[in-house]
């Protein structure tokens, strides 16, 4: 079932963002239903709104309701989620006094659903004693507040004030929404490729884009997990609250995993590890005529064998298989010879899924089990992957 998000807009200049909310939320597919301030509809036309989630946008406290119910306490009954973006100096004020004076302050004190506010206005008003005792009263009372980002403000000053950009507030709606079945849970995921320098010039590395590792990342933080994300060369984005480390090596990646392998409890070994690397870095270019006969190649620390073989007792690992043919034997074999609890097999020799992707095909493999997925997002991938470590070894 779709969940009904209640997206408060107040009258500060900074609304115009919450446009790019109300949209991106509304293509996830949840239920957007935005109540406007007065003061907010002289920034933004109501009419923007409601084209954009197809919901009636709600202004008056006391303007006939669309079926015979008392409005604000049925818009109230039927959010499981409200932010208020942007909170201006005002209703932030009235909020911690409980002050229910419009239609989205009474819905507020009606309300059950868990609150987000997202306070933005000039840096002098935020600091001023007044309104942070404010902030205070509403962070002690149990209301979320999102801490605003500093920068240039739209009243000339620069300082903290800035509402955060739309991505951001949508993801603190999705964490919000989403089951803490991972709080109190250490996960560390590896992501992308690694590079193996062998002049100045050139590497050797594989097509890995790390948007499964980071799609892994981002949905075990939506579930309440401490991430650590050990990640090699990529072109994303880290995800919110992640603890992202960059590497460039194999052995940089080993030395890593190593350094924070103990206090896991769960391992996922996304990444794609180059198994070779140059014998030796020349700092100088290697003229092209002479390049075949000065590339010797050493063999790289196979990380996950090596946690495999000595892993806790309670940990949980993950691991990876790219392969090409025999997708379900191959994995199969890789599953035992590394000790694994759970590996991911994807065929890589299907175009327009896998390396650099947003999409993929895999099997997931347990001891006992055996999923053959179909083509689905990375990103819904993750989700699978995180319930079948939930259900099979954590519930």
């Amino acid at each position: 079932m779709k969940k009904n998000i209640l997206l408060g807009v107040t009258g500060g200049i900074a609304a115009y963002k919450v446009v790019n909310v109300a949209s991106s939320l509304t293509k996830k597919g949840f239920n957007v239903y935005v109540v406007m301030t007065e003061a907010a509809t002289k920034f933004v036309s109501p009419l923007t709104f409601r084209t954009i989630t197809q919901n009636p946008v709600n202004q008056d406290l006391f303007s006939p309701p669309s079926h015979y119910q008392v409005k604000h306490v049925s818009l109230a009954e039927k959010a499981d989620i409200v932010l208020v973006a942007p909170a201006t100096a005002n209703f932030i004020s009235k909020m911690a006094s409980g002050i229910a004076d419009d239609l989205l302050s009474t819905l507020i004190t009606a309300t059950r659903a868990p609150i987000l506010v997202s306070p933005s206005m000039n840096i002098n008003m935020y600091e001023n004693t007044i309104i942070q005792e404010n902030i205070n009263k509403l962070d002690n009372r149990g209301v979320s507040i999102i801490t605003p980002e500093t920068g240039y403000l739209a009243c000339g000053y620069e300082g903290k004030g800035r509402l955060p950009e739309p991505k951001l507030l949508v993801n603190h709606v999705i964490k919000e929404l989403t089951p803490n079945l991972f709080k109190n849970k250490k996960i560390l995921i590896t992501a992308g490729p690694t590079r193996e320098p062998l002049d100045p010039v050139r590497f050797l590395s594989n097509y890995s884009s790390g948007k499964m590792g980071y799609a892994l990342a981002k949905a075990a933080g939506y579930r309440g997990a401490t991430v650590k994300l050990i990640s090699g060369p990529t072109n994303l984005e880290p995800p919110p609250g992640v603890d992202l480390e960059k590497i460039e090596t194999a052995e940089e990646m080993n030395c890593r995993v190593k350094k924070y392998k103990e206090e896991q409890d769960i391992i996922i070994m996304s990444a794609a590890v180059s198994d070779f690397r140059p014998e030796k870095f020349n700092k100088n270019k290697i003229k092209k005529n002479k390049l075949a006969k000065n590339i010797s190649l050493n063999s790289n620390p196979d990380i996950l064998a090596n946690i495999g073989q000595n892993k806790n007792e309670n940990q949980i690992l993950v691991g990876f298989a790219a392969e090409s043919k025999n997708i379900y034997n191959n994995s199969r074999k890789k599953f035992k010879e590394k000790n694994l609890d759970l590996l991911i097999a994807n065929d890589i020799s299907q175009s327009g899924i896998g390396f650099g992707s947003d999409k993929n095909k895999v099997v997931i493999i347990t001891e006992k089990i055996k999923k053959f997925l179909p083509v689905m997002s990375k990103r819904k991938i993750a989700e699978l992957i995180l319930n079948e470590i939930w259900t099979g070894f954590i519930n």
